[in-house]
């Protein structure tokens, strides 16, 4: 079924708002809603194209009226938040990943006009761990790294998303498992970690990291909103970097660290600014790599950034220069290690 009115959740965010430019500009949609509790940033209102903003909540039940009142037929569920880049408060995000998501999901099935619904998901699903498969599939067991964790969020909306696909069988249904996003233009807490100087690791351990450009991301996300591509994909570059490799290639240098320190690096982390949940500390200790093939074959689309070109065109845009004053070095890892001890 063709997309002519489509509404798009968490237009406050990067990826939220340029995919509601990308549609706001395509001439085959009628109308182009975008929601959120915070407008876009101002780049996004200039290039708006025939799309709208209207501030709302989805986790007030008045979501509904604007889906109705609006004739929707297409809801594009981006709101979902799963690894914050900085400092946040666990029971907003939480409230809006899993009370946010039942709202929506509601308004979606009592709406007889949305016939198609599209949820950016998170691979978090799968967990990390040391007994985890070297390669997820989209079949694989869902197990979160920390059962109250924001991964966990993610699981309790995919559970919400199924239960919808049960009552409403006639809804064409995507949900696309992303692994961690990187590029230029979005701040994720990859990319704040990645910028640090000093950058602390699990001492013994070398992930490895499988990343998605953010342009791989939205162009699924568009694709999934134009075209009926029901059921759930994982989706991320191909290959793999490993964690050392990409400090390297960031040129920043690595500190390890034991691994029962590594809830105190985490907290110097935040102190920096860049905000490590219990499922992203086990990434960064485990790695996790999941299989796209379901991506290419039946969702047709293969990103066109591997998961090191996705890395290099994130340190090339950051600006990112070796480090290679050693007085500051010293300094940086002197902080380090004295807030870990």
């Amino acid at each position: 079924m063709a997309s002519t009115v489509v509404l798009v959740t968490g237009v406050g965010g990067e990826l939220g708002g340029r995919l509601l430019v990308r549609l706001g500009n395509h001439p085959d949609l009628e109308r182009v809603i975008g929601v959120d509790t915070a407008p876009p940033s101002r780049t996004v209102l200039r290039r708006l194209g025939h799309a709208e903003f209207v501030r709302a909540d989805i986790r007030n039940p008045l979501i509904a009226k604007v889906i109705d009142s609006a004739g929707v037929d297409t809801v594009v569920h981006c709101s979902t938040t799963v690894h914050p880049a900085g400092p946040a408060r666990r029971t907003a995000i939480k409230e809006v990943n899993v009370i946010g998501t039942m709202r929506l999901l509601a308004a979606c099935q009592r709406a007889p006009k949305v016939r198609k619904l599209v949820v950016k998901s998170t691979a978090a699903v799968y967990g990390a761990g040391p007994r985890s498969q070297a390669v997820f599939t989209e079949d694989s067991e869902l197990i979160p790294a920390s059962s109250s964790g924001y991964a966990k969020d993610a699981v309790e909306m995919e559970g919400y998303v199924r239960g919808l696909a049960r009552r409403r069988p006639d809804m064409t249904i995507t949900t696309a498992r992303f692994t961690n996003v990187i590029g230029p233009d979005v701040d994720t807490v990859l990319a704040r970690y990645f910028a640090l100087p000093v950058v602390p690791t699990v001492l013994g351990y070398d992930a490895r990291m499988q990343l998605l450009h953010s342009s791989d991301a939205l162009a699924v996300l568009e694709k999934a909103t134009l075209e009926d591509k029901p059921g759930v994909f994982n989706v991320g570059g191909d290959g793999v970097l490993t964690l050392s490799q990409a400090i390297r290639r960031a040129g920043r240098v690595e500190l390890p660290v034991p691994r029962t320190m590594v809830g105190s690096a985490a907290k110097v982390l935040r102190g920096a600014r860049v905000d490590f949940s219990h499922d992203q500390v086990r990434l960064l200790n485990y790695g996790r790599v999941v299989d796209t093939t379901r991506l290419i074959d039946v969702f047709g689309y293969r990103p066109r950034w591997s998961s090191e070109a996705a890395f290099d065109d994130y340190v090339t845009g950051r600006g990112l220069r070796p480090v290679l004053d050693g007085d500051h070095l010293a300094g940086a890892a002197g902080k380090v290690l004295a807030a870990l001890r």
